[in-house]
């Protein structure tokens, strides 16, 4: 089994900045895409960027240019520098991974438990 767990959220006033963290724990041979989602209030969980093996990295254009997420291999933690915050950016943060614990079986995709960014005005 695989847990995440995601750190790093809280208040920040716009145009501020906070760092996500995202560990991956337990049986894991390797990772393969990780990613971060979040979801605001009365609105459906939306994809936010996400890094593959190769740290080859893709942005939803509303954080584009505002957001830089990575990854550290040797720590299964991916990461999301999050700079510039609007208070449309507030939200529940969540992490996945695409996760290969064996060789026998296919990969399988686990998600954190979230964390709450607040951006006031």
């Amino acid at each position: 089994q695989v847990q995440l767990v995601e750190s790093g959220g809280g208040l920040v006033q716009a145009t501020g900045s906070l760092r996500l963290s995202c560990l991956a724990s337990g049986t894991i041979l390797s990772i393969n895409t990780m990613g971060w989602y979040r979801q605001a209030p009365g609105k459906q969980r939306e994809w936010v960027a996400n890094i593959n093996s190769g740290r080859i990295t893709n942005y939803a254009d509303s954080v584009k240019g505002r957001f830089t997420i990575s990854r550290d291999n040797a720590k299964n933690t991916v990461y999301l520098q999050m700079n510039s915050l609007k208070p449309e950016d507030t939200a529940v943060y969540y992490c996945n991974a695409v996760v290969r614990s064996s060789t026998w079986h296919s990969p399988n995709t686990y998600w954190g438990q979230g964390t709450q960014v607040t951006v006031s005005s």
